[in-house]
């Protein structure tokens, strides 16, 4: 804050650094929320009106307007049974018009990026990773972010690398489009007062970027935290009404958010709350049956696995410092639930 420099200066530049750093790519461009990381992705790829982008429908509203604030046309897919995008029902939607596939590391898991790529590779389509909730998770020792034509982060406060405020970034390998994608954040230009792309103002402020810096340091170990309460949950929560998350084959996950699953999953929430545990429900609409998106035509139905997980899910609490004994608690409470 004293060196008066607030906006595009040597904060942001040194994060950007760091964060390619962090994850082996060559270009980071830092952005001011996750969704402009996945609106302004699109947008670099010069995907809009009349293309298809292949998405999760399961996923959360922000993945879907990153392609409609482009004018292009989201394709819902399925979930698999991690709550990742379905791999093997990606081909089947496929159509002239399909520029891309984005696929949502959602809670902290990556999807099946091996066959995803390939999939991209044999149809010559760009793959957008929404990263927003799976900073440091892996898949085959890779991170994510790093499999796509471009990676897609939230550093929204409780992702697992957070600031103190919306902020975001997108990251590639490819010069030409790091490049376009930092004209795109400033207005369109690389140069002060030309223009060469219509831009928008998403900027990564200097204070945002150096408490990243401070924060990038503590990712793994908050990473680890978190892992060492979804063990404790893993082995200890015993109880048949309550499906715990599995964890993909060669993949790290990071638990951003500790899914499990619950046919009477209300009734499970009121309880946890009667016993002294709050919950949060990820997420209760899936986009095909959102009020904005109604005009995509579908309804109730189309998509059963989505609709399935959007009325069982219940998000366990789960944080860097969470105290042993309210990791007892939540267990405890669990376990008593009698439907």
């Amino acid at each position: 804050m004293r060196s008066g420099w607030y906006i595009m200066g040597k904060e942001l530049e040194n994060f950007e650094t760091l964060f390619a750093a962090y994850l082996g790519v060559k270009y980071c461009v830092g952005l001011n929320s996750g969704l402009d990381a996945l609106t302004l992705a699109v947008r670099a790829l010069d995907i809009g009106t009349g293309d298809e982008v292949i998405v999760p429908a399961n996923t959360y509203i922000a993945s879907i307007l990153g392609v409609t604030e482009n004018g292009a046309t989201p394709v819902l897919v399925e979930p698999d049974e991690y709550h990742g995008l379905d791999a093997s029902k990606i081909e089947a939607v496929i159509t002239p018009r399909t520029k891309a596939v984005l696929p949502v590391h959602l809670y902290g898991q990556s999807c099946d990026m091996k066959s995803i790529c390939a999939i991209a590779e044999k149809h010559g389509l760009y793959v957008i990773e929404d990263c927003a909730q799976s900073h440091g998770a892996t898949q085959n020792g890779q991170l994510t972010g790093t499999f796509g034509t471009i990676g897609c982060f939230s550093f929204y406060p409780t992702k697992p690398l957070g600031a103190l405020g919306d902020s975001g970034a997108v990251v590639t390998n490819n010069p030409i489009l790091a490049d376009k994608l930092r004209k795109l954040r400033n207005y369109g230009s690389g140069v002060k007062y030309v223009n060469e792309l219509e831009g928008v103002n998403s900027r990564l402020d200097e204070v945002q970027a150096a408490l990243l810096q401070v924060g990038l340091k503590h990712l793994e170990e908050g990473n680890a935290y978190r892992k060492r309460i979804a063990s404790r949950y893993l082995n200890e929560i015993c109880n048949p009404r309550v499906q715990l998350p599995e964890t993909r084959a060669n993949c790290a996950h990071v638990y951003h958010i500790f899914a499990v699953l619950c046919p009477q999953r209300d009734a499970l929430q009121q309880h946890l709350l009667d016993c002294g545990v709050k919950t949060q429900i990820h997420y209760p609409i899936p986009p095909h049956l959102q009020q904005c998106y109604a005009r995509l035509g579908y309804g109730q139905g189309d998509f059963p696995i989505s609709e399935r997980y959007a009325n069982e899910e219940l998000s366990l609490p789960i944080y860097v410092g969470m105290p042993e004994e309210d990791v007892d608690q939540v267990i405890a409470a669990i376990n008593s639930f009698e439907g």
